[in-house]
Protein backbone atom coordinates (compact mmCIF):
# COMPACT_ATOMS: atom_id res chain seq x y z
CA UNK A 1 0.00 0.00 0.00
CA UNK A 2 1.18 3.53 -0.78
CA UNK A 3 2.81 5.44 2.07
CA UNK A 4 0.52 8.15 3.42
CA UNK A 5 1.87 11.06 5.48
CA UNK A 6 0.04 13.42 7.82
CA UNK A 7 -2.47 12.89 10.60
CA UNK A 8 -6.06 11.82 11.05
CA UNK A 9 -8.63 10.93 13.68
CA UNK A 10 -8.88 7.13 14.03
CA UNK A 11 -12.60 7.31 13.15
CA UNK A 12 -11.61 8.58 9.69
CA UNK A 13 -9.21 5.78 8.76
CA UNK A 14 -11.19 5.16 5.58
CA UNK A 15 -10.03 8.51 4.17
CA UNK A 16 -6.25 7.93 4.10
CA UNK A 17 -6.98 4.38 2.97
CA UNK A 18 -8.95 5.77 0.03
CA UNK A 19 -6.06 8.07 -0.91
CA UNK A 20 -3.62 5.18 -0.68
CA UNK A 21 -5.84 3.13 -2.99
CA UNK A 22 -5.81 5.90 -5.59
CA UNK A 23 -2.03 6.03 -5.49
CA UNK A 24 -1.87 2.24 -5.75
CA UNK A 25 -4.07 2.47 -8.84
CA UNK A 26 -1.45 4.62 -10.54
CA UNK A 27 -1.98 8.22 -9.47
CA UNK A 28 1.25 10.16 -8.94
CA UNK A 29 0.26 12.16 -5.86
CA UNK A 30 -2.41 14.03 -3.95
CA UNK A 31 -3.66 15.35 -0.64
CA UNK A 32 -6.92 15.10 1.30
CA UNK A 33 -8.33 17.12 4.19
CA UNK A 34 -11.54 16.82 6.17
CA UNK A 35 -12.55 19.61 8.53
CA UNK A 36 -15.42 19.24 11.02
CA UNK A 37 -16.50 22.18 13.17
CA UNK A 38 -13.61 24.11 11.62
CA UNK A 39 -10.97 21.64 12.87
CA UNK A 40 -8.97 19.14 10.80
CA UNK A 41 -9.88 15.52 11.45
CA UNK A 42 -7.93 14.43 8.36
CA UNK A 43 -4.86 16.11 6.87
CA UNK A 44 -2.93 13.62 4.73
CA UNK A 45 -0.87 13.47 1.56
CA UNK A 46 1.14 10.97 -0.42
CA UNK A 47 2.88 10.09 -3.65
CA UNK A 48 5.15 12.26 -5.76
CA UNK A 49 5.10 15.75 -7.24
CA UNK A 50 6.71 14.85 -10.58
CA UNK A 51 5.70 12.55 -13.42
CA UNK A 52 8.93 10.55 -13.01
CA UNK A 53 8.02 9.91 -9.35
CA UNK A 54 11.33 10.97 -7.89
CA UNK A 55 10.27 13.92 -5.68
CA UNK A 56 8.03 13.04 -2.70
CA UNK A 57 4.86 15.05 -2.09
CA UNK A 58 5.42 17.33 0.93
CA UNK A 59 3.15 18.85 3.53
CA UNK A 60 3.35 22.22 1.79
CA UNK A 61 3.09 21.00 -1.83
CA UNK A 62 0.54 23.04 -3.78
CA UNK A 63 -1.15 22.42 -7.12
CA UNK A 64 -3.44 24.17 -9.58
CA UNK A 65 -6.94 23.13 -8.48
CA UNK A 66 -8.53 24.51 -11.65
CA UNK A 67 -12.26 25.17 -11.18
CA UNK A 68 -12.23 24.57 -7.43
CA UNK A 69 -10.95 28.16 -7.57
CA UNK A 70 -14.52 29.22 -8.38
CA UNK A 71 -15.56 28.42 -4.81
CA UNK A 72 -12.95 30.91 -3.54
CA UNK A 73 -14.18 33.58 -5.95
CA UNK A 74 -17.78 32.94 -4.91
CA UNK A 75 -16.83 33.32 -1.27
CA UNK A 76 -15.32 36.74 -1.98
CA UNK A 77 -18.55 37.89 -3.63
CA UNK A 78 -20.62 36.54 -0.74
CA UNK A 79 -18.44 38.39 1.77
CA UNK A 80 -19.06 41.67 -0.07
CA UNK A 81 -22.78 40.93 -0.27
CA UNK A 82 -22.89 40.20 3.45
CA UNK A 83 -21.24 43.54 4.15
CA UNK A 84 -23.84 45.33 2.06
CA UNK A 85 -21.26 46.46 -0.51
CA UNK A 86 -22.57 44.21 -3.30
CA UNK A 87 -26.20 43.74 -4.32
CA UNK A 88 -26.43 40.33 -5.98
CA UNK A 89 -29.73 41.29 -7.59
CA UNK A 90 -28.33 44.48 -9.14
CA UNK A 91 -27.33 44.87 -12.78
CA UNK A 92 -23.63 44.22 -13.31
CA UNK A 93 -23.48 47.62 -15.05
CA UNK A 94 -24.19 49.37 -11.75
CA UNK A 95 -20.63 48.51 -10.74
CA UNK A 96 -19.07 48.10 -14.18
CA UNK A 97 -20.75 50.60 -16.56
CA UNK A 98 -18.91 49.42 -19.69
CA UNK A 99 -20.47 45.99 -19.25
CA UNK A 100 -23.87 47.26 -20.42
CA UNK A 101 -22.69 47.10 -24.06
CA UNK A 102 -24.12 44.68 -26.62
CA UNK A 103 -27.42 44.04 -24.89
CA UNK A 104 -26.12 43.15 -21.41
CA UNK A 105 -28.01 45.82 -19.48
CA UNK A 106 -30.19 43.16 -17.83
CA UNK A 107 -27.37 40.85 -16.74
CA UNK A 108 -27.47 40.72 -12.94
CA UNK A 109 -24.61 39.95 -10.58
CA UNK A 110 -26.31 36.72 -9.54
CA UNK A 111 -26.34 35.63 -13.18
CA UNK A 112 -22.54 35.78 -13.20
CA UNK A 113 -22.31 33.54 -10.15
CA UNK A 114 -24.89 31.06 -11.43
CA UNK A 115 -23.50 30.60 -14.96
CA UNK A 116 -26.67 32.07 -16.48
CA UNK A 117 -25.20 35.32 -17.88
CA UNK A 118 -24.85 33.97 -21.42
CA UNK A 119 -21.09 34.56 -21.70
CA UNK A 120 -19.67 31.03 -21.32
CA UNK A 121 -16.88 31.12 -23.91
CA UNK A 122 -13.45 32.66 -23.85
CA UNK A 123 -12.77 33.47 -27.50
CA UNK A 124 -9.53 35.40 -27.16
CA UNK A 125 -5.96 34.10 -27.22
CA UNK A 126 -4.74 32.28 -24.13
CA UNK A 127 -2.09 34.96 -23.58
CA UNK A 128 -4.79 37.63 -23.22
CA UNK A 129 -6.07 35.85 -20.11
CA UNK A 130 -2.91 37.04 -18.39
CA UNK A 131 -3.78 40.70 -19.05
CA UNK A 132 -6.70 41.57 -16.77
CA UNK A 133 -7.60 44.84 -18.48
CA UNK A 134 -7.69 43.34 -21.96
CA UNK A 135 -9.52 40.19 -20.86
CA UNK A 136 -12.30 42.01 -19.03
CA UNK A 137 -12.66 44.57 -21.84
CA UNK A 138 -13.19 41.71 -24.29
CA UNK A 139 -15.97 40.27 -22.13
CA UNK A 140 -17.58 43.68 -21.63
CA UNK A 141 -17.90 44.04 -25.40
CA UNK A 142 -19.51 40.63 -26.01
CA UNK A 143 -23.20 39.98 -26.57
CA UNK A 144 -24.87 37.25 -24.49
CA UNK A 145 -25.61 33.94 -26.21
CA UNK A 146 -29.04 33.66 -24.56
CA UNK A 147 -31.46 35.75 -22.54
CA UNK A 148 -29.60 36.27 -19.25
CA UNK A 149 -31.12 34.22 -16.45
CA UNK A 150 -33.14 31.98 -18.75
CA UNK A 151 -30.58 29.21 -19.23
CA UNK A 152 -27.35 27.99 -17.67
CA UNK A 153 -24.13 27.23 -19.49
CA UNK A 154 -20.98 26.62 -17.50
CA UNK A 155 -18.68 29.68 -17.66
CA UNK A 156 -15.48 27.66 -17.21
CA UNK A 157 -13.00 30.53 -17.65
CA UNK A 158 -15.13 33.64 -17.93
CA UNK A 159 -16.95 33.46 -14.60
CA UNK A 160 -13.90 34.42 -12.56
CA UNK A 161 -13.05 37.37 -14.79
CA UNK A 162 -16.63 38.62 -14.65
CA UNK A 163 -17.08 38.28 -10.88
CA UNK A 164 -13.52 39.43 -10.30
CA UNK A 165 -14.03 42.67 -12.20
CA UNK A 166 -17.15 43.44 -10.14
CA UNK A 167 -15.09 42.87 -6.99
CA UNK A 168 -12.33 45.13 -8.33
CA UNK A 169 -14.75 47.92 -9.21
CA UNK A 170 -16.21 47.83 -5.68
CA UNK A 171 -13.04 47.39 -3.64
CA UNK A 172 -10.27 48.81 -5.84
CA UNK A 173 -8.42 45.51 -5.37
CA UNK A 174 -7.97 42.59 -7.69
CA UNK A 175 -9.83 39.40 -6.80
CA UNK A 176 -6.55 37.77 -5.82
CA UNK A 177 -5.59 40.66 -3.56
CA UNK A 178 -9.05 40.80 -1.96
CA UNK A 179 -8.95 37.05 -1.35
CA UNK A 180 -5.48 37.27 0.19
CA UNK A 181 -6.41 40.20 2.45
CA UNK A 182 -9.92 39.28 3.49
CA UNK A 183 -10.05 35.47 3.33
CA UNK A 184 -6.71 33.66 3.21
CA UNK A 185 -4.96 36.13 5.49
CA UNK A 186 -7.35 35.98 8.45
CA UNK A 187 -7.49 32.17 8.18
CA UNK A 188 -3.75 31.66 7.53
CA UNK A 189 -4.76 29.59 4.49
CA UNK A 190 -2.10 28.61 1.96
CA UNK A 191 -4.17 29.31 -1.15
CA UNK A 192 -3.23 31.77 -3.87
CA UNK A 193 -4.92 33.36 -6.89
CA UNK A 194 -1.89 34.81 -8.65
CA UNK A 195 1.13 32.97 -7.25
CA UNK A 196 4.27 34.91 -6.20
CA UNK A 197 7.52 33.52 -7.60
CA UNK A 198 8.84 32.53 -4.17
CA UNK A 199 6.29 29.70 -4.05
CA UNK A 200 7.16 28.15 -7.42
CA UNK A 201 9.38 25.49 -5.88
CA UNK A 202 6.36 24.05 -4.04
CA UNK A 203 4.20 23.58 -7.13
CA UNK A 204 3.43 20.08 -8.43
CA UNK A 205 2.75 20.53 -12.14
CA UNK A 206 -0.35 18.98 -13.70
CA UNK A 207 0.14 15.51 -15.19
CA UNK A 208 -2.18 14.60 -18.11
CA UNK A 209 -4.08 11.30 -18.18
CA UNK A 210 -2.25 8.18 -19.24
CA UNK A 211 -1.68 8.05 -23.01
CA UNK A 212 -2.11 11.85 -23.23
CA UNK A 213 0.53 14.57 -23.52
CA UNK A 214 0.59 18.15 -22.28
CA UNK A 215 -1.47 19.24 -25.27
CA UNK A 216 -4.49 17.59 -23.63
CA UNK A 217 -7.42 20.04 -23.52
CA UNK A 218 -10.41 20.42 -21.25
CA UNK A 219 -13.71 18.90 -22.39
CA UNK A 220 -17.26 18.64 -21.07
CA UNK A 221 -17.95 15.55 -18.95
CA UNK A 222 -21.16 14.48 -20.66
CA UNK A 223 -21.76 13.34 -24.23
CA UNK A 224 -24.85 15.54 -24.56
CA UNK A 225 -22.89 18.74 -24.09
CA UNK A 226 -22.69 21.49 -26.66
CA UNK A 227 -19.42 21.09 -28.62
CA UNK A 228 -16.64 23.05 -26.98
CA UNK A 229 -16.49 26.64 -28.20
CA UNK A 230 -13.88 29.30 -27.73
CA UNK A 231 -10.17 28.91 -27.09
CA UNK A 232 -9.13 25.56 -25.59
CA UNK A 233 -6.97 25.53 -22.47
CA UNK A 234 -4.34 22.81 -22.44
CA UNK A 235 -2.24 21.22 -19.73
CA UNK A 236 0.87 23.07 -20.86
CA UNK A 237 -0.97 26.38 -20.45
CA UNK A 238 -1.77 25.60 -16.83
CA UNK A 239 1.80 24.51 -16.16
CA UNK A 240 3.30 27.76 -17.46
CA UNK A 241 4.80 30.48 -15.28
CA UNK A 242 2.57 33.05 -17.00
CA UNK A 243 -0.54 31.12 -15.91
CA UNK A 244 0.61 31.00 -12.29
CA UNK A 245 1.44 34.71 -12.15
CA UNK A 246 -1.88 35.80 -13.68
CA UNK A 247 -5.21 36.07 -11.91
CA UNK A 248 -7.76 33.79 -13.56
CA UNK A 249 -10.23 33.46 -10.67
CA UNK A 250 -12.23 30.66 -12.26
CA UNK A 251 -9.30 28.36 -12.90
CA UNK A 252 -5.81 29.14 -11.62
CA UNK A 253 -5.94 28.98 -7.82
CA UNK A 254 -3.07 27.08 -6.24
CA UNK A 255 -3.30 25.35 -2.90
CA UNK A 256 -3.52 22.01 -1.16
CA UNK A 257 -6.37 20.07 0.40
CA UNK A 258 -5.71 21.60 3.81
CA UNK A 259 -6.10 25.16 2.55
CA UNK A 260 -9.15 24.39 0.40
CA UNK A 261 -10.99 22.64 3.24
CA UNK A 262 -10.00 25.35 5.72
CA UNK A 263 -11.34 28.18 3.58
CA UNK A 264 -14.58 26.43 2.69
CA UNK A 265 -15.10 25.45 6.35
CA UNK A 266 -16.18 29.06 6.69
CA UNK A 267 -19.26 28.13 4.66
CA UNK A 268 -19.79 24.92 6.64
CA UNK A 269 -19.54 26.65 10.02
CA UNK A 270 -21.80 29.67 9.71
CA UNK A 271 -19.13 32.12 8.63
CA UNK A 272 -16.60 31.80 11.48
CA UNK A 273 -13.51 29.58 11.64
CA UNK A 274 -10.45 29.83 13.91
CA UNK A 275 -11.93 32.89 15.55
CA UNK A 276 -12.12 34.73 12.22
CA UNK A 277 -15.62 35.85 11.25
CA UNK A 278 -15.81 36.30 7.49
CA UNK A 279 -19.59 36.48 7.08
CA UNK A 280 -22.86 35.80 8.87
CA UNK A 281 -24.94 32.64 8.88
CA UNK A 282 -27.36 34.38 6.52
CA UNK A 283 -24.45 35.21 4.25
CA UNK A 284 -23.46 31.54 4.17
CA UNK A 285 -27.03 30.41 3.52
CA UNK A 286 -27.18 32.69 0.51
CA UNK A 287 -24.81 30.35 -1.36
CA UNK A 288 -27.52 27.66 -1.39
CA UNK A 289 -30.23 29.84 -2.90
CA UNK A 290 -31.09 27.99 -6.10
CA UNK A 291 -30.63 30.13 -9.21
CA UNK A 292 -31.07 27.47 -11.87
CA UNK A 293 -32.31 23.89 -12.06
CA UNK A 294 -32.22 22.11 -15.40
CA UNK A 295 -29.90 21.00 -18.17
CA UNK A 296 -26.67 22.97 -18.36
CA UNK A 297 -26.13 23.58 -22.06
CA UNK A 298 -22.33 23.49 -21.79
CA UNK A 299 -21.87 20.61 -19.34
CA UNK A 300 -24.58 18.59 -21.06
CA UNK A 301 -26.14 17.31 -17.86
CA UNK A 302 -28.74 18.34 -15.25
CA UNK A 303 -27.43 20.90 -12.78
CA UNK A 304 -28.60 22.95 -9.83
CA UNK A 305 -26.67 26.16 -9.50
CA UNK A 306 -26.59 28.28 -6.37
CA UNK A 307 -24.65 31.50 -5.98
CA UNK A 308 -21.23 30.39 -7.15
CA UNK A 309 -21.54 26.76 -6.10
CA UNK A 310 -23.06 23.62 -7.55
CA UNK A 311 -25.90 22.29 -5.38
CA UNK A 312 -26.09 18.56 -4.63
CA UNK A 313 -28.90 17.65 -2.26
CA UNK A 314 -28.12 19.29 1.08
CA UNK A 315 -24.47 19.75 0.16
CA UNK A 316 -22.70 22.09 -2.22
CA UNK A 317 -19.26 22.69 -3.70
CA UNK A 318 -17.46 22.12 -6.97
CA UNK A 319 -14.69 20.19 -8.69
CA UNK A 320 -11.87 21.09 -11.00
CA UNK A 321 -10.52 19.80 -14.28
CA UNK A 322 -8.34 16.83 -13.50
CA UNK A 323 -10.06 15.68 -10.33
CA UNK A 324 -9.64 18.14 -7.45
CA UNK A 325 -12.85 18.75 -5.48
CA UNK A 326 -14.38 20.45 -2.46
CA UNK A 327 -17.67 19.46 -0.80
CA UNK A 328 -19.43 21.45 1.93
CA UNK A 329 -22.06 19.99 4.26
CA UNK A 330 -23.40 22.77 6.52
CA UNK A 331 -25.70 20.37 8.37
CA UNK A 332 -22.68 18.31 9.42
CA UNK A 333 -20.42 21.39 9.66
CA UNK A 334 -18.00 19.49 7.44
CA UNK A 335 -15.80 20.41 4.47
CA UNK A 336 -13.96 17.77 2.44
CA UNK A 337 -11.20 18.59 -0.04
CA UNK A 338 -9.28 16.36 -2.41
CA UNK A 339 -6.44 17.89 -4.40
CA UNK A 340 -4.38 16.15 -7.07
CA UNK A 341 -2.18 16.98 -10.02
CA UNK A 342 -2.85 13.61 -11.64
CA UNK A 343 -5.53 13.90 -14.30
CA UNK A 344 -7.81 11.08 -15.42
CA UNK A 345 -10.29 11.07 -18.28
CA UNK A 346 -13.49 12.76 -16.96
CA UNK A 347 -15.72 9.78 -17.77
CA UNK A 348 -13.52 7.51 -15.64
CA UNK A 349 -12.94 9.80 -12.69
CA UNK A 350 -14.87 9.14 -9.47
CA UNK A 351 -11.98 9.85 -7.10
CA UNK A 352 -13.53 12.86 -5.40
CA UNK A 353 -16.75 10.97 -4.74
CA UNK A 354 -14.77 8.09 -3.24
CA UNK A 355 -13.00 10.47 -0.86
CA UNK A 356 -16.26 12.16 0.17
CA UNK A 357 -17.91 8.78 0.81
CA UNK A 358 -14.98 7.77 3.01
CA UNK A 359 -15.30 11.02 4.96
CA UNK A 360 -18.96 10.29 5.71
CA UNK A 361 -17.95 6.89 7.07
CA UNK A 362 -15.88 8.71 9.68
CA UNK A 363 -18.53 11.31 10.36
CA UNK A 364 -21.01 8.60 11.35
CA UNK A 365 -18.63 7.44 14.08
CA UNK A 366 -17.82 10.96 15.19
CA UNK A 367 -21.48 11.87 15.64
CA UNK A 368 -22.45 8.55 17.27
Amino acid sequence: MADIQGSYDHLFTAVPSALAALLDEGDAGGSVAVFVDGRPVVDVWGGFTDADRTIPWQRDTIVNVWSVTKTMTALCALVLADRGELDLAAPVARYWPEFAAAGKEKVLVRHLLAHTAGLPDWDGPVAELYDWTSATARLAAQAPQWEPGSEAGYHSLTQGLLVGEVVRRITGRTLGAFFADEVAGPLCADFHIGLPAEHDHRVALTIPPQSRDDGYAASAPASGATPAAGTPIRVHDGNSVAWRRAQIPAANGLGNARSVALVQSVMACGGTVRGARLLSQAGCDRAREEQFHGDDRVLGMPMRWGLGYGLFGNTYGWGGWGGSLVMIDPDARMAVAYVTHQMREPADDNRGLEIVTAAYDGLIGLRA
